[in-house]
């Protein structure tokens, strides 16, 4: 969006000078559609692709369950969230985890970021903080040591949320894998020794957050 974003802007300056009714500003409004559409269609593919490289390599994925509206009414963030499209990730996401028989859990965001992976103490921290330091002597970048929270929640007894079929019977007629408050050991057949969870970030061998 952002490199996309000097082109929209020029053809929009087209669309207001031509005249209203006319055909060079049918033309120009033509064009104007064509750069929206090709800036959508690559945040899609790029949300596409990335989800379906993270559901092929691992077996479970835990994330974030963030509130997407609620995070844009943000002015300063609302763009960049947007652009990133965390939403439009989050559905393909699961989509492929359906398709590939992989498990996604959204775990509650509260207290990922605050509290110690380590020792499970709560280290207050501003945004601006961005190294997690605790009296147990953990040290850990901020998003890195909220993966782990991630992922502890995720593998947990409580506080998940099953999101890789929705309802007890999904339209293919099987079962739901994590159901809330289910124990996901004894619900999986296999498990990799790497399981990954996500929030903001890059795709990593380690967790990282999305």
């Amino acid at each position: 969006m952002r490199k996309g974003e000097r082109r929209v802007k020029q053809a929009q300056r087209r669309v207001s000078r031509r005249v209203k009714g006319s055909n060079n500003r049918g033309k120009a409004r033509q064009v104007l559609a064509r750069r929206h559409l090709k800036i959508s269609r690559q945040r899609k593919d790029h949300a596409v692709k990335l989800a379906r490289c993270v559901i092929t390599s691992n077996d479970v994925v835990a994330y974030e369950d963030l509130r997407i509206k609620n995070m844009v009414k943000n002015h300063c963030l609302a763009k960049s969230i947007n652009d990133a499209s965390w939403y439009q990730f989050r559905v393909w996401l699961e989509y492929f985890g359906n398709v590939f028989k992989k498990i996604t859990i959204a775990v509650p965001p509260k207290g990922t970021s605050q509290e110690c992976s380590s020792c499970g103490a709560v280290v207050k921290k501003t945004l601006s903080t961005r190294t997690h330091v605790c009296q147990c002597g953990c040290v850990l970048d901020r998003d890195h040591n909220a993966a782990r929270n991630i992922l502890s929640q995720g593998l947990g007894t409580t506080g998940h949320v099953g999101t890789w079929l929705l309802d007890s019977q999904n339209a293919w007629g099987e079962t739901s894998s994590t159901g809330v408050g289910a124990n996901l050991s004894q619900q999986l057949v296999s498990l990799n020794q790497n399981p990954t969870a996500f929030r903001r970030g890059s795709v990593k061998n380690s967790p990282v957050r999305y």
